[in-house]
């Protein structure tokens, strides 16, 4: 599955590149959205100091979690997760991790999950977005993937130690979670429609109003995320027409 960046600049649709006719397009239903539930690097556009309220992005799958009563991002699939763990207490040294060919620059052995993650996206495969790194300096870190891989069954991310100190350091690379088909069962596997418009709100909100379209004329390829209508389950309430891009 694909990723296509969001831009604030196009004049289609009011500012939404994607909805191809604002005529007949049904907004009439009245959601409250749970924030908690939204990725910042997929989802939201950050503030800034003077104006410090994010933006969700117009355009964004929604389910309905029939546990909460809140809308979240549409759970049409599961990202793929690995770790990378240190094991053997070097004091010193670098690592590399290499994805699908292409290999990082020397990572020291003690780096930040932050610094873990630029080295990924210098890579020529892996832009801002598709591998989002966690975890405490001199790992564990847990590698998500999303953008262009948001749902792909990744190869292995593997990794080359030249690490000093401590007793026979290296790296270890595991899969915990291997990406695929939708696991959620809390009703956001079933989709309900789009986040109409952006919606404002400030750090530390957890809900917020907003308008769910049902019913629209969509250009998939550019949603802020990646959507594939074959998704859609079998039986879904929707009524969508989607058009290619020319």
């Amino acid at each position: 599955m694909d990723i296509q960046p969001y831009t604030t600049t196009e004049t289609l649709g009011f500012g939404r590149r994607w909805l191809m006719n604002t005529f007949g397009s049904r907004t009439n239903l009245s959601i409250t959205l749970d924030l908690t539930a939204f990725d910042e690097t997929l989802h939201w556009v950050e503030g800034s100091a003077k104006q410090p309220e994010r933006k969700l992005k117009s355009g964004i799958p929604l389910g309905l979690n029939t546990t909460t009563g809140l809308y979240e991002p549409y759970a049409a699939v599961t990202n793929e997760v690995q770790t990378a763990t240190i094991t053997g207490g070097p004091t010193g040294g670098t690592f590399t991790l290499t994805y699908s060919g292409q290999t990082t620059a020397a990572i020291a052995y003690n780096a930040t999950a932050a610094a873990v993650q630029t080295a990924l996206e210098n890579l020529s495969n892996v832009n801002p977005g598709d591998i989002k790194v966690t975890g405490n300096a001199g790992g564990p870190y847990t590698l998500t993937f999303g953008g262009q891989y948001l749902g792909d069954n990744v190869a292995q991310i593997s990794a080359t130690a030249s690490l000093t100190g401590g007793s026979t350091p290296g790296v270890t690379m595991a899969t915990t979670t291997a990406g695929g088909t939708a696991t959620a069962s809390d009703g956001t596997q079933k989709f309900a429609g789009f986040l109409y418009a952006e919606e404002s709100f400030y750090p530390g909100a957890t809900k917020c109003g907003a308008a769910l379209m049902r019913f629209g004329q969509v250009d998939v390829s550019y949603l802020p995320v990646a959507f594939d209508p074959a998704d859609i389950p079998a039986g879904s309430n929707t009524n969508i027409i989607f058009e290619k891009s020319k």
